[in-house]
């Protein structure tokens, strides 16, 4: 087979068809993307000159200019003009000071208040929804079923000028992919860890035993207002549509309120990105196993972020053997542990294990789930692990 370029590679790998060898894509890779000044051109630019694949993401907004919601990539997130937010620090003696926020809105108020711990990144503000804030909050936005009409107002749909330029962006990128020939993704959907960040994951957790359909009616309003910013993203087109589901594991949610409350929700997300004619990516890290049969009934293309170290319930030759013929998967070493931390032999060897397990057909090799320090031995390490990914390659075309 002739060489393919990396897009051509990574599609063919995710429509589990014949490629010249199986990919390497870095599901997130921070430590050269902020070397890059934040830039995802510059960064997919510089992972092909690397010899690695890669993917350009769309909207490309920075993680600075995404105030309100660090952690949710994509289009941006908007309140109704009528909501207003207060925000005050509250000094505590002997204790980290607290920080509390209120939002009014027509149906009603709703407050958060976080401890400020010394690591606090975000000075003296609280966003609407980040991972950070969720172990230091001591408030959860979201506790009442009443609340949820409020949070109605606080989970608009894109805007006009939201989606002019996502589209003005569209024509940037798709000259991009095509010159370079990486992958055009989009996204974020989002499901779980939305309701994660409103309600807090221990009240979620016993939200779900106790008061379950509170749960599955904040799920559904996630799941309108998520469809709503999934048709913009797919108006591009992109290649592939992303949802983070890093709290869709069996660590947090049960298999039988998955199947009930998720599966239904999930599938028509991966209905809709397939009538656009998108790939379905889906990234959950932990907590697999129980699950995989609601995978392969959601219809989803391609499982993103699978991590044999930090992950539970993750067994890589489980996991191929019960999906691998029909779901592509993304991952196989885990990125903090090993590559930022390890020797090289140790590299080497979670390299040639994630190969082994899950490769060749429907495989794209990863550090999961992402590589943020920027140190030399990270560096170096990286440098192991596209090497010893080369060894893997057919020594003649197929």
């Amino acid at each position: 087979m002739a060489q393919l370029t990396s897009r051509e590679r990574m599609l063919r790998t995710i429509n589990r068809q014949a490629v010249d060898h199986f990919p390497c894509c870095f599901m997130s890779f921070t430590a050269l993307r902020e070397k890059l000044g934040d830039n995802l051109y510059e960064l997919a630019k510089a992972e092909l000159g690397m010899g690695l694949d890669s993917m350009l993401f769309i909207p490309t907004t920075p993680r600075a200019l995404r105030r309100e919601h660090p952690d949710l990539r994509g289009l941006p997130v908007h309140f109704d003009p009528q909501v207003k937010t207060t925000e005050w620090r509250e000094e505590v003696s002997g204790d980290y000071p607290l920080l509390h926020k209120v939002y009014d809105t027509p149906a009603g108020r709703l407050t958060t208040s976080v401890r400020l711990t010394e690591d606090w990144r975000f000075e003296n503000r609280i966003p609407f929804v980040d991972d950070y804030q969720i172990p230091r909050a001591l408030k959860p936005l979201i506790t009442e079923p009443h609340e949820l009409e409020a949070l109605q107002f606080m989970l608009r749909p894109p805007t006009e000028a939201d989606i002019a330029a996502y589209r003005d962006e569209v024509h940037v990128a798709r000259a991009f992919v095509e010159s370079h020939g990486a992958l055009l993704a989009g996204g974020w959907g989002v499901g779980m860890d939305l309701a994660n960040w409103v309600c807090g994951m221990e009240p979620l957790m016993f939200h779900m035993m106790d008061r379950p359909q509170f749960v599955d009616d904040l799920l559904e309003m996630i799941h309108v207002w998520n469809l709503r910013r999934m048709e913009v993203v797919l108006s591009a087109p992109v290649d592939i549509f992303i949802r983070r589901a890093w709290y869709e594991g069996c660590d947090f949610v049960t298999p039988g309120f998955y199947h009930k409350s998720i599966l239904p929700r999930l599938k028509a997300e991966v209905d809709l990105a397939h009538q656009r004619g998108a790939r379905f990516g889906y990234i959950c890290s932990s907590g697999l196993e129980p699950m995989l049969a609601d995978h392969l009934a959601s219809g989803l293309d391609v499982l993103i972020g699978i991590d044999p170290v930090q992950g539970r319930r993750t067994n890589l030759t489980q996991i191929k053997k019960t999906i691998g013929s029909t779901i592509c998967m993304w991952g196989g070493v885990s990125g903090a542990v090993t590559v930022e931390r390890g020797t090289e032999e140790e590299v080497r060897t979670a390299v040639r294990e994630a190969v082994q397990s899950l490769a060749p057909d429907g495989f794209i090799l990863s550090p999961v789930d992402n590589l943020t320090i920027d140190a030399p031995q990270t560096w170096r390490n990286v440098e192991v692990f596209i090497d010893e990914w080369r060894r893997t390659w057919p020594s003649e075309p197929a």
